[in-house]
C-alpha cells in the first residue's frame, strides 16, 4: 500500500501540547500490548484467533510496528467491561466470541477437514466469505447466526480495535486523541499545521518535509 502520508509519525506528538498525561497513559498502554500473550482465550482458540484477525486486517510484515489485534481482542475479553449493549440475536459478547470461534473452526473442518489456522489464506477467505454471506454447512451454527457474529462480532470488534491503536493511525494521517489542543479546521479538505499532509502526485517529497515537522 502506498505512503499516503510519508514521514508521519503520530508519536512525536507525545511530549508536545496535542497530549495530556491522561491521553499519554492511555495510548502507552495500547503500545504495550504484548502480541503473543493471551488470558481469556484457550491455546485453540488463540490459533484460531489470530488467523482470524490476520485475514481480516492483513499487516506487511515488514511494518515498523505492528498492531497487535488478536492480543487487543484478548485484553477487552478478559477484563471486566464490555460494549454497553447486547445484540438480542446474539449471545453476550464473551459466548459469542466462544462459540463464534468453535463454530468457525467446525466450518472449516466441514469444507476443508482442517481447522480454520491450518488452512491457507485463500481457502480460510473462502470459509469467511461463506459465513459472511450465511451460507454455513455445520451444524456449529444452529445457535449463532452466522451473518450477524461476522457483521457484529468479528468486524467490529477487530476493525474497531485496529484503528485504536497508533500504528494504524499513520497510515489515516490521524493525530490521535483531540486532548487538550483540539481541531480547529473542521472543514472539507482543511487541516491544522499539526495534522499530517496528505501525498498528492508529485507533491510527495513535500508532504514527507511537512510531515517530519508536524508534533
Amino acid at each position: 500500500m502506498a505512503d499516503r502520508y510519508p514521514g508521519y509519525d503520530v508519536l512525536r506528538k507525545r511530549d508536545s501540547v496535542s497530549w495530556n498525561d491522561q491521553t499519554r497513559a492511555v495510548i502507552d498502554e495500547r503500545l504495550a500490548v504484548d502480541e503473543d500473550r493471551h488470558a481469556f482465550f484457550s491455546e485453540p482458540e488463540w490459533q484460531t484467533v489470530r488467523a482470524l484477525c490476520d485475514r481480516i486486517i492483513p499487516q506487511p510484515a515488514a511494518r515498523p510496528r505492528r498492531v497487535p489485534l488478536a492480543a487487543m481482542l484478548d485484553q477487552k475479553l478478559h477484563g471486566p467491561g464490555g460494549d454497553g449493549y447486547r445484540y438480542a440475536n446474539l449471545p453476550p459478547l464473551r459466548e459469542a466470541w466462544r462459540q463464534g470461534l468453535a463454530a468457525l473452526d467446525a466450518e472449516a473442518r466441514s469444507r476443508r477437514q482442517r481447522r480454520f489456522h491450518e488452512l491457507p489464506p485463500t481457502e480460510q477467505d473462502a470459509v469467511l466469505t461463506a459465513i459472511q454471506r450465511g451460507d454455513v454447512r455445520d451444524k456449529a451454527w444452529d445457535k449463532l447466526p452466522p451473518k450477524d457474529f461476522f457483521a457484529k462480532r468479528v468486524l467490529h470488534d477487530i476493525v474497531s480495535l485496529y484503528y485504536a491503536h497508533p500504528a494504524s493511525w499513520n497510515e489515516i494521517g490521524f493525530g490521535g486523541p483531540a486532548s487538550p489542543r483540539g481541531y480547529v479546521r473542521m472543514y472539507f479538505d482543511r487541516r491544522d499545521p499539526w495534522e499530517a499532509s496528505e501525498a498528492r502526485p508529485g507533491r510527495e517529497e513535500r508532504a514527507r518535509r511537512e510531515n517530519e515537522h508536524v508534533g
